[in-house]
């Protein structure tokens, strides 16, 4: 479905799409991805998640609809929630981490929108990670952080995750 259709929030849950999509207002908004740099990089992300979510106390979601407001669905390239795991097959709570992975096609404007979705949702922490600068940020109630250390993290749970190892 082309972006810019206008349909209702029962007409986007009861779609199948692929890759899934956005919801915002009524407008379903396809995600830019699909390129081995922005895969590759997913998939490490996962996996060294998926490897310490005992230790963490946290579980790792790909490509999972979120429910941001009553009218915003945002469907993050991967989510980290702490503590049980969700039962619910759209969070409705919000997660402890969104991370969107760039594309070339991004815009700044499209990025920003959805930063602001997610912390006025309540998420704590949202990376933006770029697979060809491999520069990271942390966006946070408090601002925006880039990770010069190399290193993004959280704290409750404490969660550090190298970038060199992400990015290698």
């Amino acid at each position: 479905m082309a972006a810019g259709t206008l349909i209702s929030v029962s007409e986007y849950l009861s779609t199948s799409y692929d890759p899934d999509c956005d919801y915002v207002d009524g407008e379903v908004l396809e995600r830019n991805l699909g390129e081995r740099d922005h895969s590759k990089l997913q998939k490490k992300l996962i996996l060294y998640f998926g490897n310490r979510e005992t230790q963490w106390h946290v579980h790792v979601f790909p490509e999972q609809r979120v429910q941001v407001s009553r009218t915003r669905f945002r469907v993050p390239d991967v989510c980290v929630v702490a503590g049980a795991e969700p039962d619910e097959q759209i969070f409705t709570k919000p997660p402890l981490l969104c991370i969107e992975i760039l594309s070339p096609e991004d815009t700044m404007s499209r990025i920003l929108e959805g930063i602001g979705d997610y912390l006025t949702f309540g998420v704590a922490h949202v990376w933006i990670l770029d697979p060809r600068t491999r520069r990271a940020y942390d966006y946070t109630a408090d601002g925006m952080r880039e990770a010069k250390d190399g290193v993004l993290r959280t704290e409750d749970p404490q969660i550090t995750v190298p970038l060199a190892e992400i990015f290698s």
